[in-house]
């Protein structure tokens, strides 16, 4: 019985690193199609602005949901974008439950005094949360393109002079642009975030955009074109993530999407780990969800090739590598007991030694995206090991959290539309605490990663005995890592 429940156990675990192994290889290709595009001279027909008969009619969106910390802010920034009054509309969809509604309507009658075309859109209800506030406001939207912003977004004035010049090009239906960070050195928790963001918003967004594969609109700090929308099938609100899900569908239709690294849209970061649990789950249970919802049209798709497939699949499925991170994590243990109970699986798990390669791209192709931000000095290199290490190990921690996300939208279990409470976090020594809008439950899945952290130290203890110390450092990332987001979440609701 021990030996068939070990045959499983190395079945799972090799079929999960055999996935993360993939994973990091289109991660790598990724890469050197960044690197390619860095090397290309980039052309593209534009709209002359400084010509009226060039100007488009833009519509800025801007759904909001109880941002009392932060509406001020938004609606002083969007005020200051420097585009012809007569070709511009501001939409503030708000479908706020709390008193920054009055605030919220006090400020936007003070701009329109102004003179801009600003609106308070208030609904009954919030039938499809964010993805049913924008299909309600295209419906009355002036413009042919519709840019869209976050509470938490703060473009710079010039932002549609640098975007919407390229919808020239009639193909064009989305330009996306980098997010930056505001509050990048508060903390650990925000310099781990703007690590994974920056390696998304470099290497996943060009690299997928340089060979034309699929890639998404990411919520915020971008514009579409109105008739893209449409053509599309418009917002929809049956998943988590509807801009993942409107992006494949306009794609699918032969739209094109335009990303610019070089244009930055700066954005407040999660100071709290409850904060950013809730960001994190909205997000990979979507990707969860979007596999379920897309993944047969891409791979039955007639008018995409085979390497937009491939890519295509792995996007759909980046949160799902959550999941087998988590069960090579677990099998980690009983996997040590295995070797040294049964000496005929050595070859096995030499041939699984194999895969501490995907370490090894991944450290790789993160350097690239870091340097390409934060400069490639040997400080900024040394700074760099650091900060990628602790950002591999609170991954880590965050594994059980992001699994139950997948889980959940892999089987089509459906959840609210959690919002990521905003700080306006002005300077390192503004406190989050007194934040209402924080939740203070204690969620069983802290017990779980308490638990998970002392499993990790028996893991380390069991090296010992075993006198086998491959995975040591892994397992003492795995302690690390849930020993940060346990203690972290205990300390969130003080």
């Amino acid at each position: 019985m021990g030996l068939v429940i070990s045959y499983i156990i190395l079945a799972i675990y090799s079929v999960a690193l055999l996935l993360i192994f993939f994973y990091s290889l289109a991660q790598l290709n990724l890469l050197v199609n960044y690197l390619g595009h860095k090397r290309q001279n980039q052309t593209a027909p534009k709209f002359n602005l400084l010509d009226a008969k060039e100007i488009p009619h833009v519509t800025i969106q801007l759904p909001v949901y109880n941002e009392e910390y932060v509406m001020g802010r938004l609606l002083e920034n969007i005020s200051k974008i420097e585009y012809p009054k007569s070709k511009l509309e501001i939409q503030v969809l708000d479908d706020s439950t709390d008193e920054s509604v009055v605030e919220t309507a006090a400020k936007v009658e003070e701009l329109k005094k102004s003179g801009l075309d600003i609106k308070h859109i208030r609904r009954t209800n919030r039938k499809g949360f964010k993805a049913g506030a924008l299909k309600e406001g295209l419906e009355i939207a002036k413009g042919e393109f519709i840019a869209i912003f976050d509470a938490d977004f703060m473009p710079s004035g010039d932002w549609l002079k640098k975007t919407v010049i390229y919808f020239k090009d009639p193909e064009i239906g989305v330009v996306q642009t980098r997010w930056g960070h505001i509050n990048r050195e508060y903390s650990t928790l925000t310099r781990i975030q703007a690590f994974a963001l920056d390696a998304h918003f470099t290497l996943e967004q060009v690299g997928r955009n340089a060979k034309g594969h699929f890639i998404n609109f990411n919520g915020t700090a971008g514009i579409w074109r109105k008739e893209c929308i449409l053509d599309a099938g418009n917002w929809e609100g049956d998943t988590l993530t509807e801009d993942l899900d409107l992006s494949y569908r306009a794609q699918l239709k032969n739209w094109k999407f335009k990303y610019l690294e070089d244009v930055e849209t700066p954005a407040e970061l999660p100071v709290v780990i409850s904060a950013a649990r809730s960001q994190q789950f909205r997000w990979n249970k979507g990707g969860a969800e979007n596999f379920r919802k897309s993944v047969m049209s891409v791979i039955s798709a007639k008018n995409i090739s085979f390497k937009t497939k491939f890519h295509g699949v792995m996007h759909l499925l980046n949160s799902s590598m959550f999941l087998c991170v988590f069960l090579v994590s677990i099998l980690s243990i009983p996997a040590m007991y295995i070797k040294a109970l049964y000496p005929q699986f050595d070859i096995v798990f030499n041939l699984l030694s194999f895969f501490v390669l995907s370490t090894i791209i991944l450290f790789i192709c993160y350097w690239f995206t870091y340097k390409s931000i934060q400069g490639s000095s040997f400080d900024n290199f040394v700074d760099y090991i650091k900060l990628f290490f602790t950002f591999f190990s609170v991954a880590l921690g965050f594994s059980l959290h992001n699994s139950i996300a997948v889980l959940e939208g892999h089987i089509g279990k459906r959840s609210e539309f959690v919002r990521t409470p905003k700080f306006n976090l002005n300077n390192l020594t503004d406190s989050w605490k007194g934040n209402k809008y924080l939740t203070k439950k204690l969620s069983p899945n802290m017990i779980f990663e308490a638990l998970l952290m002392c499993y990790f130290l028996f893991g380390m203890y069991s090296a010992i005995p075993l006198n086998d110390f491959g995975l040591f450092p892994f397992h003492f990332m795995l302690f690390l890592g849930f020993g940060f987001v346990f203690t972290k979440s205990l300390t969130a609701r003080a």
